[in-house]
């Protein structure tokens, strides 16, 4: 231990420990970086602005017989050579916090109450403030962390890594008590989209947020009574490395399946479930499936949908019927906008960009494409859609020039994400002239700098189609611009421009999406290593929680404000731009990394489609955002927004590869 009068440095496995005087942990230092894994009152702006010492490792709050209680300032704090002990008083309990680093670090939380008569605790929470933000892509790959968290039960874990991929990770595992849920503190307009907030592990949210994640217990405490969480945190070279030192109570390998068929279970040694084993269900929705052993309990969430012919075809029916502004009097009316479920009323956009009739909505028209492609739906009807939307794209979204429009009345600065986007649905209208113009369009605007969904297929597979016509000076024209954009994303490096977002799920997956088509073309222009350096940061954005909505789900956490009704911030899961993840991993040659990386890469690719699937209700109608965590700002959350809006991408994706993953 090392003292500088006002922090104590102790040694943690490698790396380091920082703790503040008040006994609370400033710093955890990564052995290999030295950088802190957790956010710190100075560094990126926002950063500075939003993280206080209020919000420090292992401070808090407790809601008690109904009434709130924070935890910062100890009442004794007693320093050891390895650590620190300290007393909390929260009206009629007392919590007493035990700290121990060495080449493990383990924590204990103790409630102990004082009291005559029994206490209902209906909240309890500890700050875990990891570094999880986007002060740019460098930052974000040297300095920062994706919290992978999984609040199971007694099964719970967290699994912080640096965001390159690179070990060691850091593992949180729970050695006594629950957590049955996490919340997140310091989101709004301030802290926006480049910072992922403060996050409160909890023993229950109960009193906040009583049904979360399947449902959150009351903890009595009786007089004179105990209730203590303890954890143990440690340096793993991998999150499977972590696993392995873990016996969960309930475990499983595949989170969804289709209505009727079954999905094995494994209980740990003396576990018990009122489950019936293997799953099986006849309906379809989410199901929470519990285990139990000498008084500790876990908990897992699977999903059971029906075929995805039926959930395709139904949502075409809903979208004809309920998502086209039919009252309009031009072919405006063919277009897709957003929809309440809750009053059943189209959505107006007004200023609001991310409800407008064009950019992601073209997503809806995709669907029916697919739809067309594969022989399902009603034919008649899909084609007069296609037709009436084709119509409206030519007259309101793509000028003839192949400039996208930001979507009607046509007076916003055109946003580069849209245009390959309608170059996929012109292209699969068989119109290859406006198609073409609008992808050299994008790169006549900069977007060579600019790395838009769908990018590399889009132009793959647009060049295949003038070759195709007998159109090779413009397949190869186009082709160059695509290997020029590459070459160019090469030399970035892991300085990569900011888009609307600093650094994101979404700017990793494009742009491996950009290289390995590249690499498929001309594989000397980007040779396997480079492609397996962004493989790393595109798979780090995800863990393996035994949860339908989080496995292999990238972490996402604003698109519920952009795109909802409820503008609430805060993680979704899942959500839809995950298929990004999804449609590189398809997209990975064979050759590059053994063949059972490339397998498990895989079904990495079919569990996110799959879990997109609990998107889409049984009538047809859908949710744009699923606000998971239990509460946001202390406002209950772990619900769906209530617009439809922009999710169908994840239906499109689901159709592009249904022969696949079935």
């Amino acid at each position: 231990m090392t003292d500088d009068g006002h922090n104590r440095r102790f040694p943690f496995g490698g790396g380091a420990v920082v703790l503040a005087a008040d006994g609370a942990v400033r710093a955890i230092r990564h052995p290999r970086r030295d950088h802190s894994m957790l956010l710190e009152d100075a560094g990126t702006s926002v950063e500075a602005v939003m993280h206080d010492a209020a919000h420090d490792w292992g401070k808090g709050f407790a809601i008690l017989d109904g009434g709130g209680y924070r935890f910062d300032t100890p009442t004794q704090l007693d320093w050891a050579t390895d650590g620190v002990d300290l007393r909390y008083e929260l009206g009629p309990l007392r919590l007493s916090v035990r700290r121990r680093i060495g080449t493990t670090w383990t924590e204990s939380y103790e409630l102990h109450n004082t009291s005559a008569r029994a206490v209902t605790v209906g909240c309890f929470a500890v700050s875990t403030p990891w570094r999880d933000l986007y002060g740019s892509s460098h930052d974000s790959l040297h300095r920062a962390v994706h919290a992978h968290v999984w609040a199971g039960g007694a099964d719970a874990w967290v699994w912080a890594i640096p965001m390159d991929g690179s070990g060691p990770g850091l593992g949180l595992s729970l050695t006594e008590g629950e957590l049955w849920a996490y919340s997140v503190e310091s989101r709004d307009q301030v802290s926006s989209s480049n910072v992922r907030g403060h996050l409160y592990l909890h023993v229950t949210d109960h009193a906040r947020a009583p049904h979360a994640m399947g449902g959150q217990p009351v903890i009595e405490l009786p007089a004179r009574g105990r209730y203590r969480l303890g954890w143990r945190l440690q340096w793993y070279p991998s999150l499977a490395e972590l696993h392995a030192e873990r016996e969960p109570l309930i475990s499983i390998a595949r989170v969804a399946a289709e209505v009727g068929d079954s999905l094995p279970v494994r209980l740990a040694p003396g576990a018990t479930t009122q489950a019936a084993l293997p799953l099986s269900r006849n309906s379809p929705g989410i199901f929470h499936v519990h285990a139990e052993r000498d008084g500790h309990r876990s908990r897992i969430s699977v999903l059971f949908h029906l075929p995805l012919r039926t959930i395709a075809e139904t949502r075409a029916e809903f979208l004809l019927m309920r998502q086209r502004p039919v009252e309009r009097a031009d072919s405006r009316r063919h277009a897709f906008v957003p929809y309440d479920n809750d009053s059943g009323l189209r959505v107006l956009a007004g200023g609001w960009s991310d409800w407008s009739d064009a950019r992601e909505r073209v997503g809806s028209a995709l669907v029916l494409q697919q739809l067309r492609r594969l022989g399902w739906g009603d034919r008649t009807a899909l084609n007069e859609a296609l037709i009436g939307y084709r119509r409206f794209v030519l007259d309101h979204v793509v000028q003839p020039d192949g400039t996208v429009l930001d979507g009607t009345p046509g007076h916003r600065v055109p946003r580069l994400y849209n245009f390959p986007w309608f170059a996929r649905f012109l292209l699969d209208e068989g119109d290859l002239d406006l198609a073409l113009a609008v992808m050299t369009r994008f790169y006549a605007l900069d977007g060579k700098k600019f790395l838009a969904f769908e990018l590399g297929s889009v132009v793959r597979d647009l060049a295949a189609a003038l070759r195709n016509a007998g159109r090779d000076p413009e397949a190869d024209a186009l082709t160059d611009l695509l290997l020029d954009q590459a070459a160019t994303y090469l030399r970035y490096g892991d300085e990569l421009p900011p888009h609307e977002v600093n650094y994101e799920q979404s700017i990793a997956a494009p742009l491996l999406d950009l290289l390995l088509a590249a690499h498929a073309l001309r594989p000397a222009a980007v040779p396997a290593p480079e492609l397996r350096r962004r493989l790393g940061w595109l798979r780090a954005f995800a863990a393996d929680q035994p949860d339908v909505r989080m496995r292999e789900i990238p972490i996402r956490h604003w698109d519920g404000y952009w795109f909802g009704r409820s503008r609430m911030w805060g993680d979704v899961f899942p959500h839809y731009w995950s298929i990004l993840s999804a449609g590189a991993y398809l997209a990975w040659p064979d050759g590059l990394l053994p063949d059972d990386e490339t397998a498990s890469l895989r079904e990495s690719a079919y569990t996110i489609l799959r879990g997109n699937l609990v998107t889409f209700r049984p009538d047809g109608s859908a949710t744009c955002a699923f606000v998971y965590p239990s509460c946001v700002n202390g406002q209950p959350a772990h619900v769906a927004d209530p617009l439809a809006n922009d999710q169908d991408w994840a239906l499109v994706y689901a159709l592009r590869h249904s022969p696949l993953y079935g």
